[in-house]
C-alpha cells in the first residue's frame, strides 16, 4: 500500500469522525426549537452539544487541510467547482457557532427566539449540503482534461444529489434526537424518545430509494474490485437495527449503531470513488485520481510523520472530553452555559 492509498484512507477516515460526531450536534441544532417548550429547556437542549460543536467542526478543518496538502489539485478542483454550495454551508457553520454563543448573552424573547432559529437554519444548510455535495462526487460531475469544472451551480441540484441530501439531514436529525435521549431529562426525553421512533422509518426508507437510486447513478453495483454496493447493502441491515434498538428504548446501543450507519455510508461513498477522487462525467479518463491529484512522496513521507505523532494525541484529547461531559444536563438554569 503506497502513501497516495494510505492518505486516501485517512481522509476517509476524518470524514466518518466528522459526519458522526457533526450528526448529532447538527441534529440537535436542527430539532431543538421543536422538542423544547421554554427557554430553560431549549438552554437545557443547546448545553448537550456545547462543549462539543467546536471540537467536532476540528474533524472537517482537519480533512479540508489533508485534502489541501495530500491532493492539492483535488482541493483546487473541489473548491472551485463548489465553491457557491461550500460558501452557503459556511455561512451555515458560522452562523451556528454565533448563535451558540450570542443567545444567552440577552435575556430579550425575540433576541433569544432569533438565535433559536439561526442555530436551526445553521445546522440545517450543512446537514442538506453535504449529501448533496457527496451525491455529485459521486455521480460525477463536468471536469475537462486540465481538471477543471465546467459546469454551473444548477448542475449539482439534480434529482439524485437532491434525494441524498435529504436523506443525510434526516438522518443527522434521527442521530441528534438518540443523543438528546442519553443526555436530556424529562419532559425534553420523552419528547425525543418519540421523535426517533418516528424518524427512523423514514431514514430507513430513504436509505434503501438512494441504495437503489445510486445502482441508476453511479457505478457503485459495477465497479470492479471490492464492491461499494455489498456493503450498503449491510448498511441497510444495520439501519434497521437502530430501530430495534429504539423500540426496546436502548439509546446507547441505538445512538452506536446509528453511527456505525453514518460510517458505512461514508465508506461506502469512498470505496465507489477509488481510486478517483472526484468522477468526470464528461469524460471518465479526465476524473481525477489519487495519482494525478496527489501532492509529491516527499510532501505525503512529511505529512504521514506529522499525523503519526499528533492525530493520537487529538483522538486521546477529544475522547476525554467526552468522558468528562459524560453526565446528563438537567433542567436548572443555574447550572446551565449557554
Amino acid at each position: 500500500m503506497d502513501l497516495n492509498i494510505v492518505w486516501f484512507v485517512l481522509i476517509g477516515v476524518l470524514y466518518t469522525g466528522y459526519f458522526i460526531l457533526e450528526g448529532f450536534d447538527l441534529g440537535v441544532g436542527i430539532l431543538h426549537p421543536f422538542v423544547a417548550k421554554t427557554d430553560t429547556e431549549r438552554r437545557s437542549v443547546i448545553n448537550t452539544i456545547g462543549p462539543h460543536w467546536d471540537g467536532n467542526e476540528v474533524w472537517l478543518i482537519t480533512a479540508g487541510g489533508a485534502t489541501f496538502a495530500a491532493f492539492p489539485n483535488w482541493y483546487a478542483t473541489l473548491f472551485s467547482g463548489f465553491y457557491l454550495p461550500f460558501l452557503l454551508m459556511l455561512v451555515g457553520l458560522i452562523l451556528r457557532g454565533v448563535a451558540l454563543e450570542f443567545r444567552s448573552k440577552d435575556e430579550n424573547r425575540l433576541w433569544r427566539s432569533f438565535w433559536d432559529w439561526a442555530i436551526c437554519l445553521g445546522s440545517f444548510l450543512p446537514a442538506l449540503l453535504w449529501g448533496v455535495a457527496f451525491a455529485n462526487f459521486l455521480r460525477g460531475i463536468p471536469i475537462d482534461a486540465s481538471q477543471n469544472y465546467t459546469g454551473g451551480f444548477w448542475n449539482l441540484l439534480n434529482p439524485y444529489a437532491l434525494t441524498v441530501g435529504v436523506l443525510s439531514t434526516i438522518g443527522f436529525m434521527l442521530q441528534g434526537a438518540i443523543f438528546l435521549a442519553l443526555k436530556t431529562e424529562n419532559p425534553i426525553k420523552e419528547r425525543v424518545q418519540k421523535l426517533a421512533s418516528r424518524l427512523w422509518i423514514p431514514v430507513l426508507v430513504l436509505m434503501a430509494a438512494v441504495v437503489l437510486f445510486s445502482s441508476a447513478e453511479t457505478d457503485m453495483a459495477t465497479k470492479e474490485g471490492i464492491r461499494p454496493g455489498i456493503l450498503s447493502y449491510l448498511v441497510l441491515i444495520i439501519q434497521a437495527v437502530v430501530g430495534f434498538f429504539i423500540f426496546r428504548r436502548q439509546y446507547g446501543k441505538g445512538f452506536i449503531m446509528q453511527s456505525l450507519t453514518i460510517a458505512g455510508v461514508t465508506a461506502s461513498a469512498f470505496l465507489t470513488l477509488f481510486p478517483r477522487v472526484l468522477i468526470s462525467s464528461t469524460n471518465p479518463v479526465w476524473s481525477l485520481t489519487i495519482y494525478n491529484a496527489a501532492s509529491s512522496p516527499y510532501t505525503l513521507q512529511i505529512m504521514s510523520i506529522v499525523a503519526l505523532i499528533f492525530v493520537p494525541i487529538v483522538l486521546v484529547y477529544q475522547a476525554w472530553t467526552y468522558w468528562i461531559f459524560r453526565k446528563r444536563v438537567g433542567n436548572d438554569p443555574e447550572k446551565l452555559v449557554y
